[in-house]
């Protein structure tokens, strides 16, 4: 599996975009991921597999470059106004995901933050500024400034699953993790991405640290917060432990048993792989 290039922030931010479409490639094809789509098996999905996560990457791939070019056309708003100027823009990159997976929802949170993260990018060099982790964490956060408070505390008859889950239980989901400008990436995985020296092992490593602390919706909508709870326990305790292949292997096996995929986490991990090719 390549790595994924380092980038020079004084490069064209539509890099940003090729590295959102690897980041996603290198995401599906990791493996073994607890619960996860990757190359061995579906893990708890049963309308997903490997060749439907590549159609939809391909068809997600191009409109990351729609994401940088509204960023840069929206960059004179004040950055509360501009995120409606890219909501169209997503809608309409759900829709060729949808189109390309006969209505699967395979990367609609992958759209959102990477979406999200490209957007930032274009404005950012729109007004001549360097692309470096912390502005564009700072930027995502201040087009998110409010977004759970707007979007997740309404009490309404059809209330879709984040809102329900937002009422029940106070989780915020990708939203909150956005509105925070990826704390949870910021404080959990970047400060250890090198410690593995081999690809693949930085790669799993990262989705256990991520698995190990994130509140993931997904795994609440399928097995309540018991779920929740028993990923984020064994996430530590191989963690704490040591791990090897072996180890991700049966916890993928329990995981797919109990019907459990930590779907917000593998969004996070194509997050982090964008996030760690620029300059803190």
């Amino acid at each position: 599996m390549p790595g994924l290039p380092v980038i020079n922030p004084a490069l064209a931010a539509t890099d940003i975009a090729l590295l959102a479409e690897q980041a996603l490639l290198q995401e599906v094809w990791l493996t073994p991921k607890p619960g996860l789509v990757d190359a061995s098996n579906s893990g708890a999905h049963r309308d997903m597999d490997l060749p439907l996560f590549l159609a939809s990457i391909a068809a997600i791939a191009p409109w990351f470059t729609q994401f940088v070019t509204a960023g840069e056309q929206a960059a004179e708003l004040p950055a509360t106004q501009a995120l409606a100027q890219v909501r169209p823009v997503g809608l309409a990159c759900e829709q060729a995901m949808f189109s390309a997976t006969a209505g699967v929802n395979s990367h609609k949170g992958g759209i959102f933050s990477l979406g999200l993260l490209c957007f930032a990018a274009g404005r950012l060099t729109q007004h001549a500024l360097p692309l470096t982790r912390s502005a564009l964490c700072a930027e995502v956060a201040a087009l998110c400034s409010g977004l759970v408070t707007r979007e997740l505390r309404q009490s309404r008859r059809q209330a879709t699953v984040g809102e329900r889950l937002y009422q029940r239980y106070g989780l915020s989901g990708a939203r909150g993790e956005a509105q925070s400008g990826f704390a949870t990436v910021r404080r959990y995985v970047l400060p250890y991405w090198h410690q593995e020296q081999d690809a693949s092992r930085r790669l799993l490593a990262a989705l256990l640290r991520l698995m190990a602390v994130n509140a993931d919706t997904n795994l609440v909508a399928r097995g309540g917060l018991a779920g929740l709870r028993y990923v984020q326990q064994s996430a530590h305790q191989l963690l704490s432990g040591g791990w090897q292949i072996a180890d991700l292997q049966a916890m993928d096996q329990q995981l797919t048993r109990r019907n459990l995929s930590p779907g917000g986490s593998a969004d996070l991990l194509a997050v982090s792989m964008v996030l760690a090719a620029f300059p803190a």
